[in-house]
């Protein structure tokens, strides 16, 4: 990878390359950081964080429920990323759990957005990583996803939603277009009060913004969306409206033991009697 870089970027030296290797600042889209001597494989897709002279701090902790020798579960806080980007770094739940526990190697298996709060799986070990991302390319995790919306008891519910998501136009958003569906969810009312109601979302499919799609594309944009339907400036972000999304629960069997595994979020949306009637 020192070789590709230095060839690939000539305006930085090798020097540099050795010293932003040697700090861990390239790293995978699994977040693995890329050494010096790490085997070169074409098609990868490499990312350089760049020290931030100013990065806002985030006052919310991920609380780690659970752990073994591969796997880590994590209750993720509305407004933190899983991953570097953009202008965090430090700010993210990777780099603090890699800081807190002194795990080089821990890498999230799944992801989800920086708005939603809720279960994240993070891989302790490279040799064992590949046996749980399967789990999630086969399609053999249950998850399930709760969410407060607009509630309209016109829709036959329960319902499924299934579309084909592409990228839109503005590169933060996703959208609906005509042809084969590449995007499945399950949604079921748990709760309702007034003109609003607590669902569940089970996703079949893992298209990005795909629960957050598909309640806009049905009239019941998720309480808190700032995206959908409508985009709305980047400032500094209001802790005090979160976007009512929780990644509730998540099941799998351990490809490793062979052992059932179910984990719930310990975290809560906000009661539907706080909602303001539409």
């Amino acid at each position: 990878m020192l070789d590709f870089l230095a060839a690939r970027f000539a305006r930085v030296s090798a020097s540099e390359w050795v010293q932003r290797l040697r700090d861990g600042d390239v790293v995978d889209d699994h977040g693995q950081a890329i050494r010096s001597n790490t085997r070169f494989e074409a098609g990868r897709r490499l990312y350089y964080y760049r020290a931030l002279a100013s990065e806002p701090h985030i006052p919310f902790e991920a609380v780690v429920l659970w752990q073994d020798e591969h796997l880590l579960v994590v209750d993720k806080p509305h407004f933190l990323p899983v991953l570097p980007s953009g202008k965090y770094l430090q700010e993210t739940v990777l780099i603090r759990l890699k800081n807190a526990l002194g795990l080089d190697t821990l890498s999230p298996i799944h992801r989800i957005d920086r708005d939603t709060a809720g279960l994240v799986l993070f891989s302790k070990q490279v040799a064992t990583r590949g046996a749980y991302q399967e789990l999630f390319r086969t399609r053999q995790v249950d998850k399930t996803y709760e969410c407060i919306a607009p509630w309209n008891p016109n829709l036959p519910w329960p319902l499924r939603r299934e579309s084909r998501i592409v990228a839109a136009a503005h590169f933060m958003q996703q959208t609906e277009v005509q042809g084969t569906p590449n995007a499945l969810t399950h949604i079921a009312p748990i709760e309702v009060l007034g003109g609003f109601a607590r669902y569940a979302l089970k996703p079949v499919t893992g298209q990005r913004h795909q629960l957050r799609v598909h309640m806009a594309a049905l009239g019941l944009p998720i309480v808190g969306d700032g995206i959908y339907p409508i985009l709305t400036p980047e400032g500094s972000a209001d802790y005090s409206h979160p976007l009512q999304l929780l990644a509730k629960t998540i099941a799998f069997v351990d490809p490793l033991s062979a052992v059932p595994r179910q984990f719930a979020s310990q975290r809560q949306l906000l009661p539907l009697a706080s909602m303001t009637p539409v």
